[in-house]
């Protein structure tokens, strides 16, 4: 049951991005787009007490909860940064705004990625107290140590996603050479 609402949950909120952006730029109902994308955080809400009754109703904690606590940390540090960006690229194709700008190289590409692990961990937090919650919310009344597991891979995340920004930074993009120039390697 709870693996079900968590893909309907994601189906959702592409289901809510897509019809918000739809209405917004195809329809001509920027309110109404506005009003349908604000709908999104209902979701988490759902699943939040969704994930509580199953778990005060005598389930056992595993694998589940612990994906629902990630995917509810994800949301709340990137679903809005998701929207934004996607509402930038959908009014550029749509509607003939400006292009959005891209990551870039060199510097900026490197703090644009440590920018993205401020949100990783963001998103790692949320899910450890929510696991956290979730563990105390059972008790001595079951076995945690999935919940913990759990906690620890969010925080496995956001390493190895702070592991990626330190490369760019050591090693920043570089811009794509002119067309028609080579580079000799001077």
């Amino acid at each position: 049951m709870l693996v079900t609402l968590i893909i309907a949950c994601e189906v959702g909120f592409w289901v809510l991005l897509t019809g918000g952006l739809a209405l917004r730029y195809l329809a001509k109902m920027p309110k109404t787009g506005a009003a349908v994308l604000l709908c999104e955080p209902l979701l988490e809400l759902v699943l939040l007490a969704a994930t509580a009754v199953d778990l005060r109703g005598g389930a056992e904690p595993d694998w589940k909860h612990g994906i629902a606590a990630l995917y509810i940390g994800y949301t709340v540090a990137y679903g809005h940064y998701t929207v934004r960006w996607l509402d930038g690229h959908a009014a550029y194709r749509l509607a003939g705004g400006p292009k959005p700008a891209g990551a870039g190289y060199g510097s900026a590409r490197a703090v644009h990625e440590w920018k993205l692990v401020a949100r990783t961990v963001l998103a790692a937090a949320v899910a450890a107290c929510l696991l956290q919650a979730a563990i105390w919310y059972v008790g001595g009344s079951g076995d945690t140590g999935s919940l913990r597991g759990w906690q620890l891979s969010a925080l496995r995340a956001a390493g190895i996603h702070a592991l990626i920004a330190a490369a760019y930074t050591v090693w920043p993009k570089r811009a794509p050479a002119k067309a028609g120039l080579r580079d000799y390697g001077a």
